[in-house]
């Protein structure tokens, strides 16, 4: 039976939420796809892409799929989608998030479901590990705006770690399908090796994670990272086969 918005899989000394990034302008069939292999959307709401529509088709196929919803707030810069180097003060931080997320939440009140996290996307995302006010403010307007929502946030980096000091909820992330360097990072996406497309190799880095809590780097080095939650992106060739089989390693 499918998790519901409050369970998890668990397998062993680990539970492991699987997690896309969705509404980023993909075709509706694929999100739909995706939709039934997941157990967390983070849906992207009008900064590096997504309108309106988006958001409201990935709140109903969520709540279709009993999947949790999530916010995803971008960049406003649709012409990298977000990924490309960002400069923000706390301020332009906070509005930015206050309106990406307040859209996203007013359309899934409508519809009768409630946000479960946020992901920041691209380089905010790593902006703030980057940037301790970031964090700081983060962790402030999460508080103060939806404190019953987690954070999603890269396993063993500075968010991950501070938020939990800071009393917000968080879920630790790994990513399926990109590549890490020796120290937890992720490869930029413009160097080899930052995106796996092979399936064979993505079951393999699960069943280590969920075995020993390691994930193996582009080197070899395994890295100790309990996570919570793992990404596999929507824009990444055959996501949706790699999505479906993530899944039945995760239950097998």
């Amino acid at each position: 039976m499918p998790a519901g918005p409050g369970d998890s899989i668990s397998i062993g000394p680990v539970k492991l939420d699987l997690n896309c990034d969705l509404g980023e302008g993909e075709p509706i069939a694929r999100t739909a796809a995706l939709m039934r292999s997941i157990t967390s959307a983070n849906v992207a709401c009008g900064g590096h892409a997504g309108n309106s529509d988006t958001m409201e088709q990935c709140v109903r196929l969520a709540k279709k799929d009993r999947v949790r919803l999530g916010a995803h707030p971008g960049p406003r810069s649709r012409g990298d989608f977000g990924r490309g180097a960002v400069a923000i003060t706390p301020d332009e931080f906070e509005m930015l998030l206050v309106h990406q997320v307040s859209a996203l939440e007013k359309i899934a009140r409508m519809h009768g479901i409630r946000l479960h996290h946020v992901k920041l996307h691209g380089a905010l995302y790593h902006a703030s590990d980057a940037d301790p006010e970031l964090a700081r403010r983060y962790f402030k307007l999460m508080k103060r705006w939806w404190p019953g929502c987690v954070i999603y946030a890269l396993a063993g980096g500075p968010v991950a770690e501070q938020g939990r000091k800071a009393g917000v909820g968080i879920w630790p992330e790994v990513f399926a399908d990109r590549g890490y360097r020796d120290d937890g990072t992720l490869v930029p996406r413009d160097e080899p090796g930052a995106v796996l497309h092979s399936g064979v190799e993505v079951a393999r880095r699960v069943r280590l994670l969920l075995g020993s809590g390691e994930l193996e780097a582009n080197s070899g080095r395994r890295l100790v990272l309990m996570a919570r939650t793992m990404c596999v992106h929507s824009d990444t060739s055959d996501a949706v086969a790699l999505a479906r089989r993530i899944r039945r390693v995760i239950e097998d």
